[in-house]
Order: C-alpha cells, then sequence, then structure tokens
C-alpha cells in the first residue's frame, strides 16, 4: 500500500457553487463540480469516467450522489454512488449508504448508513450512474 497509490486524480473544476449560493433542483454535470454552498437535489455525472465531485467542508447536499470520483469533506444527507472511488476526509458526515469501488476514510469522518462495496465492472448499475429500483429486474 505504501508507495503503490494509483495516479491521483487531474480533473480540473469546471463548475464552482459558491459558499452563498443555494441551488433547488437536480444538477447533471461532467469534468470537474466544486461545492462551498448548497445543493437541495440530486448530483449526477453525464457517464464521463473522468467527472469528480469536490465538497468543501461549508458544502451540503441534500439528495443523492452518483458520481463516479467523489471527495467529501462537508456534509451530504442521502446516498453516495461511485463507481471509481470515494474519499471522506475528515469533516466528512455523510447520512445515507456509500457505495464504493475504492474507499479512502481520515480519523474524524462520519458514516450513518452502509458502506457497500461494489467492483466496478461495466455491467455495474453503480459504474453506469443512478440506480432506479423502479427500472431493476
Amino acid at each position: 500500500m505504501w508507495g503503490s497509490r494509483q495516479k491521483r486524480r487531474t480533473t480540473r473544476i469546471d463548475t464552482l457553487i459558491g459558499q452563498h449560493s443555494e441551488i433547488l433542483g437536480d444538477i447533471r454535470f461532467s469534468g470537474g463540480l466544486h461545492v462551498d454552498g448548497t445543493i437541495k437535489g440530486n448530483v449526477i455525472a453525464d457517464k464521463d469516467s473522468r467527472s469528480m465531485l469536490s465538497l468543501d467542508e461549508k458544502g451540503t447536499i441534500e439528495g443523492e450522489v452518483s458520481v463516479p470520483y467523489v471527495v467529501i469533506n462537508g456534509v451530504v444527507i442521502g446516498d453516495v454512488h461511485s463507481g471509481d472511488h470515494v474519499e471522506l476526509s475528515s469533516k466528512a458526515r455523510v447520512t445515507g449508504n456509500v457505495y464504493y469501488n475504492l474507499i479512502e476514510m481520515a480519523i474524524g469522518a462520519e458514516v450513518n448508513g452502509k458502506l457497500v462495496h461494489s467492483p466496478n465492472t461495466e455491467d455495474s448499475p453503480l459504474a453506469l450512474g443512478h440506480i432506479d429500483p423502479l427500472e431493476a429486474d
């Protein structure tokens, strides 16, 4: 594990939601999204494997998150779906389940829900985006 860390994600930030901003409704994006404010709705990345969400310690998301690469240092009230990688920093607070392929969790991070490992395969619903229980057979 020491020194065998895979290449670090270096996606640039294409969209910024500022500290004093509040979004009501779902957000669909590709590329990099950094959130310092509040989102009351789902955050969904297009099926671009390079998409990344970064949630600052001042940021809050009240809704589901479905993004390949997620870095959380704020509050998420809802499930987090990541087909690639989840990083939970020391001030991360997640109330909901976290579905991940790879996870990093710092001391102090909290998850009030289940941690569910989901291997990253092309057939995996998590790798393809949001899961709708009504569509599952």
